[in-house]
């Protein structure tokens, strides 16, 4: 047991890596000490991250539809969630709802597609959505997130221009076929290899939420260590009615925040991104948690409404942080009014009805 979160945190940024004890002691810290647990894992956050908040912007450029059985998933096989569904958007398209991310002031934005993983003519497809996003903004970061890959297509997403592959995997190896049984925990980490070794930064994070334990929470979190995950979105299990985890509610804010400020020591120069779930679990201390993370989506996820982009934008500029690449001329709201109401404080998850596959104007 540390004497002091300050005392464990300057053996972190001495270089000593987080036994499992003492990840274990993180998760249990009292209600009344989590803001000296934040305070500290702050100082990891700024020694590696400074002030700058990287916004992520998503784009589903094939929703629905999935083979594969993920149970906290509303596009898997047997939802009936009431979602979305729609086959791949045309290039053009991908291309102006990722321009409205970036005008909003997205510095990446994720490329996502439901099912099993791509065939080659899927790569194909997003390597052209890639070259035409480059062509209208060379200096954007592009992540790819199609499944699990197969050889070869790693290499290919890379010469294209994919900077990034986001490939969760999601829970602890001893708790995986309890979410899923048409694919293995071993399958996604052989994804995350094939992107690493393909030159791709491997984006790799998890959902909490769903009943793990403690020690299969500390389980998830090594593990990404262990793969090299430069980026961990935590996702915070939306539980989508039409889904085996519906009415599934076991986080509070004050745990989210354990959460957090356990998955920046783990890996304190990793990108840590309060991901999907945040505006229904974290509530009113999304804020706060910024002093953990460092990243963030703006605006709406992929099957699902996020709270309003400006809302997003004012929360950081509120809470003394500033947007990653703003000086260059992202971070600015929409003039339009788009996507102003905010999604906070529900009971329910609110389908996404705007943006990609839809007539109506992003979230961004």
């Amino acid at each position: 047991m540390f004497k002091t979160y300050d005392v464990l945190v300057d053996r972190l940024l001495d270089g000593a890596s987080l036994d499992r004890g003492e990840a274990l002691d993180v998760l249990a810290t009292p209600d009344a000490e989590v803001l000296h647990l934040v305070a500290a894992a702050s100082r990891l956050r700024r020694a590696n991250f400074g002030d700058q908040v990287k916004v992520n912007y998503l784009v589903n450029l094939r929703s629905g539809m999935c083979p594969e059985d993920c149970g906290y998933c509303s596009q898997r096989l047997g939802s009936t969630a009431e979602i979305l569904s729609y086959s791949w958007l045309p290039a053009a398209d991908a291309v102006r709802e990722a321009s409205a991310g970036i005008r909003g002031g997205a510095s990446r934005v994720c490329l996502v597609a439901s099912g099993r993983g791509p065939g080659d003519r899927d790569v194909e497809r997003v390597a052209t959505i890639v070259e035409e996003l480059r062509t209208e903004h060379p200096g954007i970061e592009v992540c790819a997130c199609l499944g699990l890959l197969r050889d070869g297509q790693a290499q290919r997403l890379h010469a294209a221009g994919v900077d990034a592959y986001n490939h969760n995997l999601n829970t602890a190896e001893s708790r995986y076929a309890e979410i899923c049984s048409t694919h293995t925990f071993d399958d996604r980490v052989d994804t995350v290899a094939k992107a690493r070794n393909a030159g791709l930064s491997p984006c790799s994070g998890l959902i909490v939420g769903m009943g793990e334990s403690d020690d299969e929470l500390v389980d998830a979190l090594f593990a990404l260590r262990e793969v090299g995950s430069d980026s961990i979105p935590v996702n915070f299990l939306m539980p989508f009615e039409g889904t085996p985890l519906a009415d599934t509610w076991l986080l509070d804010p004050l745990r989210c925040l354990r959460i957090l400020a356990l998955a920046r020591m783990v890996a304190p120069a990793s990108e840590v991104r309060m991901a999907g779930g945040r505006e229904q679990h974290l509530r009113s201390l999304q804020p706060l948690a910024l002093h953990v993370v460092n990243s963030l989506f703006l605006g709406d996820y992929l099957t699902s409404e996020g709270q309003a982009a400006e809302q997003d934008l004012q929360m950081i500029a509120d809470a003394g942080f500033t947007v990653l690449g703003a000086d260059a001329g992202s971070g600015t709201a929409p003039a339009d009014g788009s996507g102003t109401a905010p999604a906070a404080d529900r009971s329910t998850t609110a389908l996404r009805l705007r943006g990609a596959g839809t007539a109506q104007a992003p979230n961004a």
